[in-house]
């Protein structure tokens, strides 16, 4: 698969389809460790920048999928940019449709409380014959062992094929890394908020907002208190954008 570098990271130059169609050959083969799936935005670039365990974390997925559209301008200064935004909260609902068509299961790690009971009886009601786990683990669940191994119990019963993690970044993807050769599942997903959108718990900005690049603008309006301050850091990403423009211009 093609990769096109960005603000230091390599991301897979795919359609959400082609994601989704990867992702689930991907569930089918079983490969051990399990595989995993990253969906890095500007907040996670800019944190991977400070931190090489991370960085090397995310490099090493079987995907890494732009979630947000300054990543995808910022790659289309190079020759062959990225085709689209493909986002944890568009990715879940979509792997689910085709993993029930499939007979593949998947599992719901994640949200706040009753987001992932929630998130799977919605999923239930659409798709009839597809088998969904869930369980929401406490606050501080990845510094008790005892927990971590009960947790991977749960899922190791059920053996799906895709499990979705829904803990935040970094949180998610260091869990991942930490037991993904534990886990007996398919392929493994960061997928941040998704389960509470699925859940209902969240609303999607709307579709012309989600398209243009300005879906930030709504999610920081909905939830000043937390994001008014993630978005306002996220302006080093400049720095980012000037420095990838400075080296375009040097390679020319």
């Amino acid at each position: 698969m093609n990769r096109v570098q960005v603000a230091g990271l390599k991301f897979d130059s795919l359609r959400f389809n082609e994601a989704v169609n990867i992702i689930i050959s991907i569930a089918k083969r079983r490969d051990r460790p399990a595989p995993f799936v990253v969906t890095p935005n500007v907040d996670h670039v800019l944190r991977l920048e400070k931190s090489p365990e991370l960085m090397e974390i995310y490099q090493s997925a079987a995907l890494v999928l732009a979630d947000g559209m300054p990543l995808v301008w910022l790659s289309r200064l190079q020759s062959k940019g990225l085709p689209e935004r493909v986002t944890g909260a568009d990715l879940l609902p979509s792997i689910c449709e085709g993993a029930a068509a499939q007979g593949i299961g998947v599992y719901l790690l994640g949200g706040p409380p009753g987001a992932a009971k929630n998130a799977a009886d919605s999923l239930k009601k659409k798709h009839s014959d597809l088998g969904v786990g869930e369980y929401c683990p406490p606050f501080g669940f990845e510094f008790d062992e005892i927990e971590n191994q009960r947790i991977i119990k749960l899922i190791n019963e059920q053996a799906p094929g895709v499990l979705f993690v829904g803990l935040g970044s970094p949180k998610q993807e260091l869990w991942i890394a930490r037991f993904r050769s534990q886990l007996n599942v398919g392929v493994c997903l960061g997928v941040g908020a998704a389960i509470e959108f699925q859940a209902g718990l969240l609303k999607r900005a709307p579709l012309w907002m989600q398209r243009s690049g300005t879906e930030w603008i709504y999610r920081m309006l909905s939830d000043p208190g937390r994001l008014v301050k993630r978005y306002a850091s996220n302006a080093a990403f400049l720095l980012v954008v000037g420095r990838e423009i400075l080296g375009k211009q040097k390679r020319h």
